[in-house]
């Protein structure tokens, strides 16, 4: 995979415009070095991996950043319906490359949210086993942690209705629906 630096627009793009939100333009993804990644489980262990594969949907071309959020997705809602621990953490990354017009993806990451919004797996075990909630590790928590961090970045939903893309305006309309709003 190659990916291109953020300093770098690709070729036929449109650069680096920020994000249609009225707010002052920032860099994408730099929080990503406040969250304690390797103090994380993802579905395959340590969840290290995570913020290379964000940029690489953020700054790759369309075949790295669909390969990148492929993974992504398997790492933290695999199945489309089993999140992780570091699910939740992942979320406003999420969010945040939906909104930028330059990541080639966006519309499967609004799918990702809306698949991660939907999660009810582990909730669903534990009703039927309540001794899982008293595990360390509850995944139950996680799931909610998850769907939780969805809803909290909805706001995003109110740029992202005024985009002009088919594909995206659907995955807009899913996701509002999921997250129980009306879409305009």
């Amino acid at each position: 995979m190659h990916s291109v630096p953020p300093q770098q627009p690709r070729t036929g793009q449109r650069g680096h415009e920020p994000a249609r939100t009225g707010k002052a333009p920032t860099t994408p993804l730099t929080a990503m070095g406040h969250i304690p990644w390797s103090e994380m489980r993802d579905s395959t262990g340590s969840a290290t991996a995570i913020p290379l594969l964000l940029s690489n949907v953020a700054w790759g071309d369309a075949e790295t950043a669909a390969t990148a959020l492929k993974e992504l997705r398997e790492r933290v809602c695999q199945y489309g319906f089993v999140v992780e621990q570091a699910t939740a953490a992942t979320v406003p990354f999420l969010w945040e490359l939906a909104q930028l017009p330059q990541v080639t993806c966006r519309a499967s990451i609004l799918h990702l949210l809306k698949n991660i919004a939907d999660t009810r797996q582990w909730e669903s075990i534990a009703d039927a086993y309540p001794k899982l909630l008293n595990h360390r590790e509850n995944p139950a928590v996680w799931e909610r942690a998850a769907r939780e961090a969805v809803h909290a970045h909805q706001d995003a939903l109110d740029v992202l209705e005024s985009e002009d893309d088919t594909e995206i305006a659907h995955a807009t309309t899913e996701l509002a629906r999921t997250l129980g709003r009306q879409p305009c």
